[in-house]
């Protein structure tokens, strides 16, 4: 089976080229990316994949592409702030995002190539999120009552949708809408999957994506760390999604062409590797010592109190859970922030 990942270089593409070769025998990889991200040069080798340099956003890159069998679309840019923070523009925004998706889909109907597309927790309503009715128990947010689209498992996949849910967001909405489109006009496979937060060794993370890598390099370095809104004392949670738990999902949706099947599915690592800031502050303590976190009252755009991810559908669907521990997760970040003291500043050049 051949297969192209778009985004290779990132934190998720080059995680999913490491570990599918040991689960889909046979498989043969080429790698995508612009390496335009900051620490994206560090993984321009994997062993066995042939990476192409090119940018999505024009469509003259793709014509060199070779015919595959599917697509994993790992490309994007990531960050809830992208567009709005003043570090990229709005523009730039939706053409990463969306053009790109589109770019990728004229592909796929050219070589009539199957499509698995990663988005993001980040397409649920904003609003509905922060209406969601809370309490504060053992230094976290937990929800009192069940709204429609939530069980006590998180959000599953029928959570609002509703603007606004920022221009990420909105991009990676959209681009699933049209990903679905395009598979049902032209007659080719297209799974969708809505990941949690992902966290692990070697990620590039920062303050708006990432939070739990960035935690922790942050909090080994000694840098500034602050709570920002909700009361600042760190109770937003968020659920930690492991990417080669990711990999085992993608691993037995390649080469399955049922389209009987949901075609989008929430991911994450559920309420039993959910996390508050507050809580992984402590952790932090313990590993790696005593470190101040300021407290900042005032909210940050778009962020949310509690967001975690309702496998539920895709554990039906595709006999699939998270399998590797929270607990296994922030070690590993840990030991990857002991062993690289100069990794977040690398990645945040």
């Amino acid at each position: 089976m051949r297969v192209l990942i778009t985004g290779v270089c990132g934190f998720a593409g080059h995680s999913l080229a490491r570990q599918l070769p040991a689960l889909v025998p046979g498989l043969e990889i080429t790698g995508f990316d612009s390496l335009a991200r900051a620490g994206s040069e560090i993984n321009r080798r994997t062993n066995g994949v042939k990476l192409i340099h090119g940018d999505l956003r024009c469509a003259c890159d793709l014509e060199s592409l070779p015919a595959v069998d599917w697509v994993i679309d790992a490309a994007a840019q990531p960050s809830v702030m992208g567009g709005v923070d003043g570090k990229s523009s709005s523009r730039q925004m939706v053409e990463h995002n969306l053009l790109g998706t589109l770019n990728m889909l004229e592909y796929c109907k050219r070589h009539r190539a199957g499509l698995i597309l990663l988005s993001t927790s980040r397409v649920c309503s904003i609003v509905a999120l922060n209406a969601l009715p809370m309490h504060v128990k053992d230094s976290r947010f937990v929800p009192t009552a069940m709204v429609p689209g939530l069980s006590n498992k998180g959000v599953n996949e029928s959570f609002s949708t509703a603007t606004p849910i920022s221009l990420y967001g909105s991009t990676k909405l959209a681009s699933e809408s049209l990903a679905l489109e395009y598979g049902a006009a032209f007659d080719f496979p297209v799974y969708v999957n809505r990941c949690g937060v992902l966290a692990g060794a070697e990620q590039f993370g920062t303050a708006e994506q990432g939070i739990f890598s960035w935690w922790i390099h942050a909090w080994r370095a000694r840098l500034p760390l602050r709570y920002i809104g909700f009361g600042a004392e760190g109770l937003q949670v968020r659920d930690a999604l492991h990417p080669n738990d990711l990999a085992r999902l993608i691993a037995t949706q390649l080469g399955n062409n049922n389209t009987a099947k949901p075609q989008i599915v929430h991911i994450g690592g559920g309420m039993d590797r959910s996390m508050s800031l507050a809580e992984l502050s402590v952790w932090c303590a313990g590993a790696m010592g005593a470190h101040e976190v300021g407290r900042d009252e005032n909210g940050r755009p778009f962020d949310v109190p509690w967001l975690v991810m309702d496998s539920s559908l895709a554990t039906s669907t595709w006999d699939w859970q998270p399998e590797i521990s929270l607990e296994s997760t922030l070690e590993e970040i840990a030991r990857h922030a002991t062993n690289h003291p100069d990794w977040i500043t690398r990645v945040n050049a």
